[in-house]
């Protein structure tokens, strides 16, 4: 015979075989005991072979049977022992991150001496990257993206959603004078992140004036060197919250126009799946939600207080 038995029927015969009842067997796969009988009736059919004596109140093996399941149970122990192999942790006190250069220095850095607190048996290894980074040699354990969450092979987990605002430096405004006439003037300070340059045209029509007419510009590509530009004065952006919210609050930079845009892309956690199992992704994926928290409250005070008006509500 080359046709193998279908795995459904050969797991309900383990299940039966080890635990002596269709009824346990069922419970242990989540379905009903007809299943099981039905499952098990079509395995010896296709063997040619009755694998369980039957009673009114009870299941026992045939001789045949318990060759069988000598077997099937080691076969799927084996199945079993690989599958956790691949989620076996090779560096349980080592926890390796790559993230976006802007978030790792702007807030996962300064609050990670926090985590470590509570986690003095982990040490972490931070790798900032603006591309996706390989998973393939196994020394990286989670990855801190900012996306749709779309990472074929991978899982994503939503951590933070975002917020686009124009923001400057105080310095630049004069509060006795008109804003939109004195926002025209400012040079642009423009980040080439795909959430940014979808969202220019909308927020031209709210700031009347257009970006790309400005004057004098400045592109960056990295969000972090734009905050250093936006600190010293050099013009005007439209920067994530998440980056600046802890600048505006101190009033280091400010927000001229109350206009906002939800950005198209999120915060995510990426990793194999099976990454996601392990002991420090759990306690640190707890640990990054609930530091988290601060940005979130931190929009809903700052978008009341300034009756910022979304473009996409």
């Amino acid at each position: 015979m080359n046709r193998l038995p279908p795995l459904k029927a050969l797991q309900a015969f383990r299940h039966a075989g080890e635990s002596g009842s269709f009824k346990e067997a069922a419970e242990q796969l989540h379905v009903t005991q007809a299943a099981i009988s039905q499952q098990i009736r079509g395995l010896e059919e296709h063997l040619d072979i009755r694998l369980f004596q039957r009673k009114t109140r009870e299941v026992s093996l045939t001789p045949e049977g318990q060759i069988l399941l000598n077997h099937i149970s080691k076969a799927f122990r084996h199945i079993e022992t690989g599958v956790l192999e691949l989620s076996k942790d090779p560096y349980p006190d080592q926890l390796t991150l790559s993230a976006l250069p802007s978030f790792a220095a702007r807030w996962l850095v300064p609050r990670l001496g926090f985590f470590q607190q509570h986690a003095e048996d982990i040490s972490i290894r931070l790798s900032p990257s603006l591309g996706l980074a390989s998973f393939d040699d196994k020394s990286l354990d989670l990855a801190i993206r900012f996306g749709i969450g779309e990472y074929p092979g991978l899982e994503s987990r939503l951590l933070l959603e975002d917020y686009l605002l124009p923001v400057c430096h105080p310095s630049l405004l004069d509060p006795e004078q008109p804003v939109k006439p004195q926002l025209t003037k400012m040079p642009m300070l423009i980040d080439q992140a795909p959430d940014v340059q979808f969202i220019s045209a909308e927020v031209e029509v709210a700031l009347g004036f257009s970006m790309e007419k400005s004057k004098s510009k400045l592109y960056v590509s990295d969000a972090n060197m734009l905050v250093e530009a936006l600190l010293s004065a050099q013009g005007l952006a439209m920067m994530r919250f998440s980056l600046v919210y802890e600048l505006l609050q101190r009033g280091q930079l400010i927000c001229p126009a109350a206009v906002a845009v939800k950005s198209a892309y999120s915060f995510f956690m990426v990793a194999p799946p099976a990454h996601f199992q392990r002991e420090k992704i759990i306690r640190f994926e707890s640990w990054l939600k609930e530091e988290l928290k601060v940005i979130e409250n931190g929009w809903q005070t700052f978008s009341q207080q300034h009756d910022l008006k979304d473009l996409h509500s």
